[in-house]
């Protein structure tokens, strides 16, 4: 019982430091931001659910919060399908290429490296790049101006191509991470289901529907955890692209928050985090019980 008992104690002994450094600067500030959001401004009276009632009233709330949910809403599920896609295609190149030693090495490392790239490209500079591009004389406007012949002066991050630039730069920077923990999961499959598939006369498409996706269900929910965190990070993207007041199809929570904190809003802020973070939880909770269901 006492050698069970130290067994499992181990693990959490090489959590502790961990553990409490999370307690202390993350647990702690937490809870004083949830009694803080049932004060009052002076933080001496109980206001009740008043300032969740004002936060939920107010209207750069709601357009911060429905830009936030659109944002989400489409690209997790564009950068999931994408990123699965290109784990799918590299693995069946890498693949092709194992039955032919010698062949195509060169050409896997360089598309893995070329979508991973983008990753290890410091923000400022990304969103340099991206401003080169879509500023009024940028690359993008001299392009259409030689292509259709007449002027382009589109100033593409405060227009209404705002919110389909702002997921395009998103996609470009994440793509490539989802893309490793897909081939991460891919990895995992063992090739013997795949071979007896095939002696079973099955094709890509049965292979791809009976075997690779639900093989992926593990995967499929840590890719979208670290997705959905991902996604909240956005805004240093949004920031720099735009700055402080972007057009408003692509005013986000934070720039929301950015607001309040230089208002000193704070009964607002805790109320605001409380309701996102219970936001969060829940659909983390969500993808466990899915994957729980699902048994992996």
């Amino acid at each position: 019982m006492n050698q069970k008992f130290n067994r499992a104690a181990v693990p959490w002994l090489f959590l502790a430091p961990s553990l409490a450094g999370v307690a202390v600067f993350t647990g702690f500030p937490f809870l004083d931001a949830v009694r803080r959001s049932f004060q009052d401004a002076m933080g001496t009276r109980f206001a009740g659910m008043d300032n969740y009632r004002a936060v939920l009233s107010n209207s750069a709330f709601r357009l911060a919060a429905g830009n936030t949910a659109r944002f989400l809403a489409v690209c997790l599920p564009l950068l999931m399908t994408v990123s699965l896609s290109l784990a799918i295609f590299l693995g069946w190149r890498a693949e092709a290429y194992g039955k032919l030693p010698g062949q195509g090495g060169g050409q896997i490392r360089f598309m893995r490296t070329t979508m991973v790239l983008p990753m290890a490209i410091p923000g400022a500079s990304m969103v340099l790049i991206w401003k080169i591009l879509l500023c009024p004389e940028g690359v993008l406007n001299q392009a259409l101006s030689r292509l259709t012949g007449r002027l382009w002066e589109t100033d593409w991050a405060f227009s209404g191509y705002a919110f389909p630039v702002l997921v395009a730069t998103y996609l470009w920077k994440h793509t490539g991470y989802d893309m490793i923990l897909w081939l991460a999961g891919l990895s995992g499959i063992p090739g013997e289901m795949y071979e007896a598939a095939r002696m079973d006369g099955a094709g890509t498409i049965q292979e791809l529907w009976y075997i690779t996706f639900p093989q992926l269900k593990g995967t499929f929910g840590l890719v979208g955890v670290l997705s959905l965190v991902n996604s909240f990070r956005v805004y240093r993207e949004a920031y720099l692209l735009a700055g402080s007041y972007p057009d408003p199809s692509i005013y986000l929570i934070p720039h929301l928050f950015a607001h309040w904190f230089l208002n000193l809003d704070v009964q607002k802020m805790t109320a605001a985090a409380v309701m996102m973070t219970a936001l969060s939880l829940t659909g983390v909770l969500a993808v466990k019980l899915t994957r729980r269901r699902s048994g992996r």
